[in-house]
């Protein structure tokens, strides 16, 4: 069986480029980096040969136990500096550049001393990385702390076209929407999308479809309305 899979592993890699999304390097946490985890990440860098690789701006550790949770950031100066040194050293360590994905939130912290793009804006120029842009994580806390999603990718720096971004569903409930990557990208997302993709140009794009998954073929037609907003941003270019 192991033979089967490694088989399997190496054409898809000879056909594809694979670039890794993680979602427990933590760099927001107080903690070190686990460096065992830093080590065996490096060993499937190596092997797949990822051009680079991203993970999420936030924190889910503490002492060692893990949330496995995307938990949202005070955004201080001070944990703005000690995030930016965590990427650095996994970059450093990993040998491949990294970019930083914004969460969806559903808390905000009182000590927080400047925005969200404020915030991200630092730890990128501090780290010098780059940007993995979810749009839907945009439209999902502008609803939950009230603020004008338009706005916010308007203030990121240039480097925010330097990775990916990411679309997905939301679910709405009486107070709050939650990121549940369970539906069909809803239409404020999409006016999301087409706006981020006027503000940085041509930019690989992921449908994120994790939970009450359908058929493959009503996944790859929601994927590929993404290709609507690419034909319409090059014909008014030409």
């Amino acid at each position: 069986m192991a033979a089967v899979r490694s088989k399997c592993s190496i054409q898809i890699l000879e056909q594809y480029r694979v670039v890794q999304h993680g979602v427990a390097m933590y760099f927001g946490s107080a903690d070190r980096l686990n460096r065992e985890h830093l080590k065996k990440l490096k060993r499937l860098v190596k092997r797949t040969k990822t051009p680079w690789l991203s993970d999420h701006l936030c924190w889910g550790s503490v002492d060692g136990r893990y949330t496995h949770d995307l938990l949202p950031m005070p955004y201080t100066f001070a944990a703005a500096k000690a995030t930016a040194d965590n990427i650095r050293e996994a970059r450093d360590f990993l040998e491949v550049p990294i970019c930083v994905e914004n969460v969806s939130s559903y808390a905000e912290f009182h000590a927080s001393e400047m925005t969200e793009w404020e915030f991200l804006s630092e730890v990128v120029e501090r780290a010098d990385c780059g940007i993995l842009l979810d749009v839907n994580n945009i439209y999902v806390s502008s609803q939950n702390h009230n603020f004008d999603p338009l706005r916010l990718p308007e203030q990121c720096p240039a480097s925010i076209g330097s990775g990916q971004i990411h679309i997905a569903g939301h679910s709405k409930f009486e107070k709050y929407i939650l990121d549940t990557h369970d539906h069909p990208v809803l239409d404020p997302v999409w006016k999301m999308y087409a706006h981020a993709m006027k503000l940085v140009g041509r930019t690989a794009t992921l449908l994120e479809w994790d939970d009450r998954i359908p058929t493959f073929d009503e996944v790859h037609h929601e994927a590929l309305k993404a290709n609507q907003f690419v034909d319409t941003l090059e014909n008014a270019a030409a």
